[in-house]
């Protein structure tokens, strides 16, 4: 039965990094196949797993573009597309076809959010696609834009655990609460929502304590501000390379085994 892990939080807060040594604690510490999607328009989650190198990689944004660019300029809005597929076959095969494929991990990068003109439609077909091909994983780890409305509406409809990610500011944690907030209100059904609270040095001011306390969110755990972080960012190397003695690994490590227990 396959296991969905989501990542959410405002922008900087350091949703991919985590996401990505999580996705490492799994290749590293559990058996079966796992598949990595990629929600956040600016595509780097390949990047900081090491994946494809410097090639620009299918994303399912352009998929979508394409197909509605075909229909628009053939008129085709009941007819066909190439091949004779219909637009859930050819969505279907297009979606397979960009899935990058690694050793342990697959990826899946969703691109750019909608332009102009109604997407409900293709937006629903992809839906069901995607989440036909998460259920072929033993899990499915998702880095998701800064917001969460686009997981009903694009990536899937039921999420294991929601690990809302925040920097150690009142407003990174003010952002986390209305996003758990908002969550019932979406179209998923989310089973556990825990928070992260990440770049921390030395421990949690007392006054953010109260704050998480005040809010209700269920802190699963703290990762440290590394300085290793910075020098491999610095150098272009693939975060998921660090040390396994590294502080922001170790954290990461524990978080995963509290929540996949």
């Amino acid at each position: 039965m396959t296991k969905t892990i989501a990542f959410a939080g405002k922008g900087g807060t350091g949703k991919t990094t985590i996401s990505a040594l999580f996705i490492r604690y799994l290749v590293e510490e559990c058996e079966g196949s796992i598949l990595a999607i990629d929600a956040d328009p600016a595509t780097n989650l390949h990047m900081v797993l090491g994946m494809a190198g410097d090639r620009d990689l299918e994303t399912v944004g352009a998929i979508r573009e394409e197909m509605l660019g075909m229909v628009k300029t053939s008129g085709a809005l009941a007819g066909s597309m190439p091949g004779g597929m219909s637009k859930q076959e050819y969505l279907d095969y297009q979606v397979q076809m960009a899935i990058e494929e690694g050793e342990r991990v697959d990826l899946l990068v969703m691109g750019r959010p909608e332009g102009q003109g109604c997407y409900c439609a293709a937006n629903q077909m992809l839906r069901v696609i995607v989440d036909r091909i998460g259920k072929q994983y033993d899990y499915v780890v998702i880095d998701n834009e800064a917001g969460m409305e686009h997981l009903s509406r694009r990536t899937t409809r039921d999420v294991d655990v929601l690990l809302l990610v925040t920097d150690p500011t009142q407003r990174g944690l003010i952002t986390a609460r209305r996003m758990a907030e908002m969550a019932p209100t979406l179209e998923i059904g989310v089973g556990h929502t825990y928070l992260i609270v990440n770049r921390v040095r030395g421990g949690l001011p007392p006054q953010l304590e109260e704050v998480i306390e005040e809010s209700g969110l269920d802190l699963i755990g703290v990762t440290p501000e590394d300085p290793a972080m910075a020098e491999y960012e610095f150098s272009g190397r693939p975060l998921i390379e660090l040390p396994a003695d590294t502080p922001v690994y170790r954290s990461v490590a524990e978080i995963a085994r509290k929540v996949l227990s």
